[in-house]
Order: structure tokens, then C-alpha cells, then sequence
């Protein structure tokens, strides 16, 4: 079986393979842009492409790069302290804050909370999710913006 200079080249200096093309990918995460998406996963004749909004990038067969990608997740103002902890997103949506846009947020700096609190909600397909705490503390900082996309154990809240 021939290789072509394609596919010899992708092999030798750890570019993706010709089943992957570049502009494509360019293109998938214009669209991702412009209908604000914060996942897309394809696979396709053998080919997998795994892109999600907050830095990482993920390829079947793994490129050199996508190595480096998981250093680039962590948030330039994660909160680091031995005696706090995080709040973080059960799932991938919207966050809200409060009910409603004119009700008061559901927790706030200075509120304890217990496992049972609701400490916000996140809009997944059109159905709203109450996330509860889940720990015991006092909320220390709301690390989200209300109407802000959220991944998948993304931090929302600290608490100490």
C-alpha cells in the first residue's frame, strides 16, 4: 500500500492526518462562536473531534499538542486555599443565579449553606436544573456571571 506525501508527512511531524482538515475545524468553531455552542463532538471514518468551549481540544488519534491542552482548563482566578472549597457545575448550560430575572439570587457572600441549599440554577435544553450545594459552608465568592455558558465541573462558587 503507497502512503502518500500526505500522509507521510502528518506521520513525521505530528500534524493531524488528512482526514482532518484544518479550515473544517476553523469553520465548526466559527459556528460554535456564532450560535454560542460550548460543545461539539463528531466522528466520522474513523476520525474523532472533540471541541469544547474553555480551552480544550481533544483528536483521535491525539496530536503532540492536544498533551498540552488540559493545562490550559484550569482558570486563571481559581481561588487555591486550603480551607475553601468549590461549588462546581454538574453539568454543561447556562447559570442563573436567581428564579427569575427580578427575584433576589439564591445565595449571596455571607450566606451559610447546607447540603440541601440551592445555590443556583442551570438552563440545560430548555430545562432548568436547581443545583444544590452539596457542602456545608459559607459562600466566599460567586465565580460566574449571571446568563453565563458553564461547563461541566466548572467552578461556580467558593466556600469555606
Amino acid at each position: 500500500m503507497a502512503v502518500s506525501r500526505r500522509n507521510r508527512k502528518s506521520e513525521e511531524d505530528g500534524t493531524p492526518s488528512p482526514g482532518m482538515d484544518l479550515s473544517k475545524i476553523k469553520d465548526i468553531i466559527k459556528l460554535m462562536e456564532d450560535h454560542e455552542l460550548t460543545a461539539f463532538e463528531l466522528e466520522q471514518d474513523g476520525f474523532k473531534v472533540k471541541l469544547e468551549k474553555g480551552g480544550r481540544v481533544e483528536v483521535a488519534p491525539p496530536a503532540p499538542a492536544a498533551a498540552a491542552a488540559p493545562a490550559a482548563e484550569a482558570p486563571a482566578d481559581a481561588v487555591a486555599a486550603e480551607d475553601t472549597e468549590e461549588i462546581t457545575a454538574p453539568m454543561v448550560g447556562t447559570f442563573y443565579k436567581s428564579p427569575s430575572p427580578d427575584s433576589d439570587a439564591f445565595v449571596k457572600v455571607g450566606d451559610a449553606v447546607d447540603e440541601d441549599t440551592t445555590v443556583c440554577i442551570i438552563e440545560a435544553m430548555k430545562v432548568m436544573n436547581e443545583i444544590k450545594a452539596e457542602k456545608k459552608g459559607v459562600i466566599q465568592r460567586v465565580l460566574i456571571d449571571d446568563a453565563t455558558p458553564v461547563q461541566f465541573g466548572q467552578g461556580l462558587f467558593v466556600i469555606a
